[in-house]
């Protein structure tokens, strides 16, 4: 099977190198140049403006650049690289330029999860951490709740996983709000922001932790690209071309939710990061996931590291959850997606 790019041209290993170097480049330039952009207050109230290294604020102990930005910038390149690279795989298996985490409920459920062990006072009990494990443990629950009422024999229809995740969503996203409605205001406050999704409180021991799974998870996911070409185009197709459909199918469902649940564990839920990268890429380079998995990987860095820094720059020294900043970006994109979908659709009824 052979996949052509946006302009036509066939995937050689020369453009696949190109490609994925042309995205790392820029997604490391970005990382360097965001940590050095933002504006801190010194303890009289006035602001300092950061452009680069340059004198910091002696009353300060811990220069910003160190304690704030750089964990900040850091979790946004895992968090970023783990949404979207789940996006592009979920888009590409279940053939929807529409699938992200969000809908197939692995979010939800994840979201469910943290604002339970917060009603709960499990960060009290055991830590910080509490919350962010007790998310991990809601996306796999999700997982597998939504892999058992998709299953049909031994696969993973689309059409039904998309069923089962959006009622999944539906429940989960009730139950949070039953939770809710039962806690004290100050629960609710940290539910609230917790949901908004924010990194405003990471810290470099967060970042060592999330890094190892969401590392592993993509170089595994990258791994996959040829079965995720073969899945593109149906599971007849794929198990013409000697894929084990089946085996593939819970592969990637798998590792998609392991990256959602260890970035909504260190940022709680971003959403749209997983739907607008991939679908634009996808765009600009063509369907072949070996070369458009690494650029959504180093893409999506990209994005939220951009929103990232705007949320903490637009209204400084005042933060805005970064989930906000790419809701703000997603909902517009996410509509004309839409609009492009139902005209497709009207020109095919035509035809």
């Amino acid at each position: 099977m052979s996949f052509l790019s946006a302009t036509g041209k066939r995937l050689t290993g020369k453009r696949l190198v190109t490609v994925t170097l042309a995205c790392l480049a820029l997604c490391v330039i970005v990382g360097v140049i965001a940590p050095l952009v933002g504006v801190s207050t010194g303890r009289d109230g006035r602001a300092f403006e950061w452009l680069g290294f340059g004198a910091f604020d002696p009353a300060s102990p811990v220069h910003p650049l160190v304690s704030v930005r750089l964990p900040r910038v850091l979790a946004s390149l895992l968090v970023g690289a783990a949404l979207s690279a789940s996006g592009c795989a979920l888009q590409g298996w279940l053939r929807n330029p529409l699938a992200d985490p969000f809908t197939l409920g692995i979010s939800s459920g994840s979201s469910l999860a943290a604002v339970l062990a917060i009603r709960l006072g499990l960060e009290r009990l055991i830590g910080g951490w509490g919350i962010g494990a007790a998310a991990l443990v809601g996306a796999v629950g999700t997982l597998l709740l939504v892999e058992r009422l998709a299953r049909v024999g031994r696969n993973l229809p689309p059409a039904t996983v998309v069923l089962a995740g959006v009622t999944i969503s539906m429940f989960c996203s009730a139950a949070s709000v039953l939770i809710q409605y039962t806690s004290d205001f100050t629960d609710v406050s940290h539910m609230l922001a917790w949901m908004m999704g924010s990194l405003d409180a990471v810290r470099l021991v967060s970042v060592e932790y999330a890094a190892v799974p969401i590392g592993v998870a993509l170089v595994v996911l990258v791994a996959f690209g040829r079965e995720l070409n073969a899945l593109a185009a149906g599971p007849d197709a794929a198990a013409s071309l000697g894929v084990s459909v089946g085996r593939a199918q819970v592969a990637v469902f798998a590792l998609a939710s392991l990256l959602v649940g260890a970035a909504i564990a260190l940022a709680g839920p971003i959403g749209f990061v997983g739907l607008i990268v991939p679908h634009t890429l996808r765009a600009i380079i063509g369907p072949d996931h070996r070369a458009l998995l690494p650029a959504s990987i180093f893409g999506g860095a990209i994005l939220l590291v951009l929103c990232d820094t705007l949320a903490r720059t637009v209204i400084a020294p005042a933060h805005l959850p970064t989930g906000a900043v790419t809701a703000v970006l997603g909902g517009p994109f996410f509509v004309g997606i839409l609009v492009r979908q139902k005209r497709r659709a009207a020109l095919w009824g035509r035809a």
